[in-house]
C-alpha cells in the first residue's frame, strides 16, 4: 500500500491528486486550525467541488462522517469516513483582502489570505481566480443560528484531529492552511498541518 505524507506549513497553500480508492487524512497538528479545502476532477478541472449540492444532498449544514462529497455537476468526488473533531464548515466561505478590510479594517487589507493561497495554488494547474469555489473549511466551527446568522467562533479541534475522506474519481485537491489572525477560526496563531494520503487506486 501506497503512503504519502505531506507536511504544510502555518499560512501555506498545498495541492496534490488523490486517485479513486485511495484515502487522503487532513491531520490539525497542534489543534484550532482551519483547513480551506478544494477538490477538483483531476481531467476535467471544470468539474469541482459544490457546497451548494453537498448541503442539499445530506440535508445538514455542517460536513461530518458520511457526508458525501458532490461536484457541480451532482457526481460524489469523495466520501468521509472518519472525523475526530466533529465540526467542519462548507458555508463561512474562504478569507480575502477584501473580506479581510470589510471586517477588519483597512490596515488588514495587505494581509495574507486564503483566496491569495488558492490562486498561487490553481495557477500551478493551468487555472485562475475563476475557478475559486465556495471550499470547505475542514476544523473551523461556525455555529448557525435559528435566523441564519453565522459567527466564526473558537474551533473544537485538539492536536492530532483529523478528518479522513475516501476519493470516489480521481481528484485535485488544493488547500489553503489558513492564515487569518483577525478572528479565532486559528485561535489567532495559525499552525501546521499534514496531508496524508494512502491506500492503492482502483
Amino acid at each position: 500500500m501506497s503512503i504519502q505524507e505531506h507536511f504544510i506549513p502555518a499560512e501555506k497553500p498545498w495541492s496534490g491528486i488523490v486517485r479513486k480508492g485511495q484515502t487522503i487524512r487532513i491531520v490539525d497538528s497542534e489543534g484550532q486550525q482551519a483547513v480551506d479545502t478544494l477538490f477538483y476532477k483531476a481531467d476535467d478541472f471544470s468539474e469541482r467541488y459544490s457546497g451548494q449540492d453537498t448541503l442539499r444532498v445530506q440535508g445538514s449544514a455542517y460536513v461530518g462522517i458520511g457526508t458525501k462529497v458532490i461536484s457541480n455537476e451532482g457526481n460524489v468526488m469523495l466520501v468521509v469516513t472518519a472525523d475526530s473533531c466533529g465540526r467542519h464548515d462548507t458555508s463561512a466561505g474562504a478569507c480575502s483582502c477584501e473580506s479581510n478590510t470589510v471586517r477588519f479594517g483597512y490596515n488588514t487589507k495587505y494581509l495574507h489570505a486564503c483566496r491569495d493561497n488558492f490562486l498561487l495554488e490553481v495557477t500551478k494547474h493551468g487555472m485562475g481566480k475563476r475557478d475559486i469555489v465556495p471550499n470547505i473549511n475542514f476544523f473551523m466551527n461556525v455555529p448557525i443560528e435559528p435566523s441564519g446568522q453565522m459567527t466564526i467562533v473558537d474551533g473544537l479541534s485538539a492536536p492530532g484531529d483529523h478528518v479522513e475522506l475516501r476519493a470516489e474519481m480521481d481528484v485535485l485537491c488544493v488547500i489553503s492552511n489558513c492564515p487569518q489572525v483577525n478572528n479565532p477560526c486559528n485561535g489567532f496563531n495559525p499552525t501546521p498541518i499534514k496531508v496524508v494520503i494512502s491506500g492503492d487506486a482502483a
